[in-house]
Order: structure tokens, then C-alpha cells, then sequence
């Protein structure tokens, strides 16, 4: 199995005929995605290498039954995209776009709270399920099919240990990219349920960074509602207080949000944190019990 897209993702790109959106697109397509439609509005009729072009996501669903969405329009339209696809129907909407102001993702987050649609996102790499769907910017030759789920803050990072678990032979059921900025759809506590419930996950790594508290959050919620292992990764021991580091999301104030403070709390509650990547590959050959052949 897997979580949030696989073999029956119907992939819909709002803003298929950009640069970015015809590239990453033409990407999930040739890892085996179903890239069913795009929409750019006034283009409708049209089409990017076979994939038809809409005006309306609701056209587009309504033509192919698409059921995920994938964002790739310019900042100041994002959030309205989001949202005409939750009215649309969709089920899960990745936001690769950043940059989207935080007064719209407050609108976009309460909406989406009042129906079931997902969003994973923005400023987000994607979600990838290995040998089964790639849905965003993920490079899916750094990963294979396996037993670890991975969820991020961070893309970069995600990468990192991605490939640092490969180098251990150790293939992923799901990577899932949440995104950096203040104000995501998904979080780490809505994520980590999935993996819980999924059977071909065994172990799940999430990799977290300075600023906030979800961290904190989730390492209470471990405890409290998972029973399968947990690795994390902070990164940011070395970060100056009172800085932005990378992500809008990662910025600390005193001594709460510090990478030192989020592995205290980690660690408290049984969840074993890496302070780099190949720590964390390291820890998840212990955990399972063997270093891969």
C-alpha cells in the first residue's frame, strides 16, 4: 500500500501550460502518474503534449474524473486555485507553489477545514509513493519501494535522508513533503496517523527543523496514539536565536522552537532523534533490526 497517491491518483495541474507546470508535470508522467487534465483559465481546448487543457477545474473533473490536484499558478492566484478545487470535488491538493501570502492560507485553511478535500502544501515538494505515483518536484530516482515512511518540513532534507536510507537499501512506502512556511494544510500529526494505519510502513521518519511547535505537538500525540517506530531529524542545532533560517515557518524565539528544545521533547516521549541524516539511517537499521544486504 501507500498513502495519498498511488496507482489510483487521477492527476488535474492548475497552471499546466507554465514553465514549471509542463516540466514537473511531463516528470510525474513519465514516472507512471495518471496526468489526466490540466487547467490554465482562457486556454481551454488546448493541450500539453496529450494532456487536455481546461478552464475550470470543475470542467476538468467533470471530463476525467480527476481526483488530486497539483498547484503550480503564480502566488496571488494560488489560494483561489486551492479552493476551486475543493469546490470541485478534489480530494487531495498538492501546493508546490510558495510565496502564497499568509492572510490567504489563513482563508484557504479554514475553508478546507469545513470539508474533507486534503491539502499538502504549499511551499511543498510533493508527496511520492515509490513505483507508484509522484505527485510534484520530489527527484523519484533517489527512492525505491519499502518499508520506511517519510514526512518533512523540509525538501532539500527530505532528499537527503531519502538517500541516506537508499545507501542502507532501504526503500519508502511514502515521502511526504508538508512544507516550511507558517501556515501549511497538512501537519505532522496529520500525516503520521496515515503511515499508522498503512500496512507497508514499518517505521516512520520525520524530519523537523527550528521554529514553531508542532514538533513538540507531535511527539505528545506519538505517545499517545502511535505503535509504530518513530525517528526524527531536527534540523538547525547550529542556528543563531532570532533568525530566519530557510523556511518562513523556521525562525526561533529564545529558547522555545530550538532544535535542542524539539529533541528534548522528542525524546521525552521514546521517539529516538538523529542529529544528521545518516544518524537517522543508522537508527532506522536499528530499529528494524537489520542492515539491508
Amino acid at each position: 500500500m501507500s498513502i495519498l497517491v498511488g496507482p489510483d491518483t487521477k492527476l488535474v495541474v492548475t497552471g499546466l501550460t507554465g514553465r514549471e507546470g509542463s516540466f514537473h508535470a511531463a516528470n510525474n508522467r513519465r514516472y507512471g502518474t495518471h496526468v489526466v487534465a490540466g487547467v490554465t483559465p482562457g486556454k481551454g481546448g488546448q493541450d500539453v503534449d496529450g494532456v487536455p487543457v481546461f478552464d475550470t477545474v470543475h470542467a476538468a473533473v467533470d471530463a476525467t474524473g480527476a481526483n488530486t490536484a497539483m498547484v503550480f499558478v503564480p502566488p496571488r492566484f494560488a489560494a483561489d486555485s486551492i479552493l476551486e478545487a475543493q469546490d470541485a470535488g478534489i480530494e487531495l491538493v498538492v501546493a508546490i507553489t510558495e510565496g502564497i501570502p499568509a492572510h490567504d492560507m489563513l482563508r484557504v485553511y479554514t475553508h478546507l477545514r469545513r470539508g474533507s478535500t486534503r491539502l499538502i502544501g504549499p511551499n511543498c515538494p510533493g508527496v511520492l509513493s515509490p513505483g507508484k505515483a509522484n505527485v510534484g518536484i520530489i527527484p523519484a530516482d533517489f527512492f525505491s519501494e519499502g518499508n520506511v515512511g517519510v514526512v518533512s518540513r523540509s525538501g532539500t532534507l527530505t532528499y537527503q535522508i531519502g538517500n541516506e536510507l537508499a545507501q542502507r537499501r532501504f526503500g519508502n512506502s511514502t515521502i511526504v513533503g508538508i512544507g516550511g512556511d507558517p501556515i501549511v494544510g497538512s501537519s505532522f500529526i496529520d500525516v503520521i496517523p496515515l503511515f499508522e494505519r498503512d500496512e507497508q510502513t514499518e517505521l516512520v521518519v520525520m524530519c523537523g527543523e527550528i521554529g514553531g511547535d508542532e514538533e513538540e505537538r507531535t511527539a505528545d500525540y506519538i505517545a499517545e496514539h502511535v505503535s509504530k517506530p518513530v525517528v526524527g531529524y531536527i534540523a538547525g542545532f547550529t542556528a543563531p536565536p532570532g533568525k530566519t533560517m530557510g523556511h518562513a515557518g523556521a525562525i526561533v524565539s529564545g529558547s522555545k522552537g530550538t532544535a535542542a528544545a524539539k529533541a528534548e521533547a522528542l525524546e521525552g516521549r521514546g521517539v529516538r532523534v538523529g542529529r544528521t541524516p545518516t544518524e537517522v539511517s543508522e537508527l532506522a537499521a536499528e530499529i528494524l533490526g537489520r542492515i539491508p544486504a
